[in-house]
């Protein structure tokens, strides 16, 4: 079946290397309507949007997500944390951070369909993203409260989930798929 939605998903790759050119207002406004017009149980919206361009406290939080890998047994942090200049935000011009109502229990499937819209939505506009689960470790540590407020999280929410947007400065073949992830019930 042709379908241009359809492969549109089919062409989106997590990209781990960016270019340095920021996001244009046009392209941030884009990806934040796609965002918020995302479907959430009950209408609830229960997510804010942060857009983060500044790279020094990207710098900061990546190090406290270090600190907090760093404590893990090895067999238990991200294999990338071998590599002494691996960053969690691979350097992306823009990140946006979803936080989220912490007494809804549908927070993390609703944020996570938010994302899902903003990576389709650079797909798009010929920009790459990667969303980001690790950053929670920054807010797992000492600096959790500064962060919370750096961000403007509403007073009580926490960190859900994040993704880099830029333009990408690398190609990435499709992942495989694995066919054996699928059943049908008649």
């Amino acid at each position: 079946m042709r379908n241009e939605t359809l492969s549109l998903i089919s062409s989106r790759r997590s990209h781990r290397a960016y270019e340095k050119t920021p996001l244009t207002q046009e392209q941030l406004d884009a990806l934040l309507r796609a965002a918020v017009e995302s479907p959430s149980a009950v209408n609830r919206q229960p997510w804010h949007f942060t857009v983060v361009r500044n790279q020094p406290l990207l710098d900061e939080m990546n190090a406290a997500v270090w600190e907090q890998m760093m404590k893990r047994d090895s067999n238990r942090r991200s294999p990338r944390f071998v590599d002494p200049d691996f960053h969690v935000f691979y350097h992306a011009p823009t990140v946006i951070f979803l936080s989220g109502m912490p007494d809804n229990p549908y927070t993390h499937i609703d944020c996570g369909i938010a994302v899902e819209n903003i990576a389709l939505a650079a797909e798009s506009m010929g920009l790459g993203s990667v969303i980001l689960g690790m950053p929670r470790d920054a807010f797992a540590g000492e600096r959790a409260d500064a962060f919370r407020q750096a961000l403007h999280f509403p007073e009580g929410w926490d960190f859900a989930i994040a993704i880099a947007i830029g333009v990408p400065a690398d190609t990435k073949e499709p992942h495989p798929v694995k066919e054996d992830r699928i059943s049908f019930v008649d």
